[in-house]
């Protein structure tokens, strides 16, 4: 099976077009569901689907989204797909451009309200999932005293264990696997600030 399509995203205009709120949304809809009209993706945002398509074409610009047409009924109706399942963002190497460093914080800021929300959303919805769903997924955090090193290296580790299971989770999308569904993995590893006065 082939690996997710990613965009390595390096232009601080792209970063700034995406550190939208609901080009967010749209982005991981489209990412989630697979291709959507424009009325679908407005019912899925609760948005007005002037609004969605001025965002789609906005996210088209910088080729995170584009049409898919094959989809459409006729003429009026404007499908759209997402070109990549995933974003990479390269903090550190941003850091050698103050405009790169810049449109690379604002993004990953607004990526962890949009996080935020969809733990909030979950949490609003859980009483309604089933008790093996509840029991199956996880939340929590942990402190550990390591080095840099060390951090790199849990941090490829974990990337790679992302890995196998996003090709799983493909083959799942793929087939059809019976109780398969959209899960949020939410992974985030960093050094704590140090303590103030």
């Amino acid at each position: 099976m082939a690996p997710p399509r990613t965009v390595q995203l390096t232009d601080p205009a792209a970063m700034r077009v995406l550190a939208h709120p609901t080009r967010l949304r749209l982005l991981s809809e489209l990412r989630t569901s697979g291709p959507a009209s424009v009325g679908a993706l407005a019912r899925a945002v609760d948005e007005a689907p002037g609004s969605v398509s001025y965002h789609l074409g906005r996210l088209a610009e910088v080729g995170f989204v584009e049409e898919a047409a094959e989809h459409a009924r006729d003429r009026r109706e404007r499908w759209w797909r997402a070109t990549a399942e995933l974003t990479h963002l390269d903090p550190a190497a941003d850091r050698a451009d103050p405009e790169r460093d810049a449109a690379s914080t604002a993004l990953r800021r607004q990526i962890v309200r949009h996080l935020a929300r969809e733990v909030e959303s979950h949490l609003e919805a859980e009483h309604a999932l089933p008790a093996e769903w509840v029991a199956a997924g996880t939340q929590g955090d942990w402190v550990w005293h390591l080095t840099a090193a060390e951090l790199a290296e849990f941090t490829a580790q974990l990337e790679a264990l992302c890995a196998a299971w996003q090709e799983r989770s493909d083959a799942a999308r793929d087939n059809a696997r019976d109780g398969a569904r959209p899960v949020r993995v939410i992974c985030s590893a960093f050094p704590r600030p140090p303590a103030g006065p």
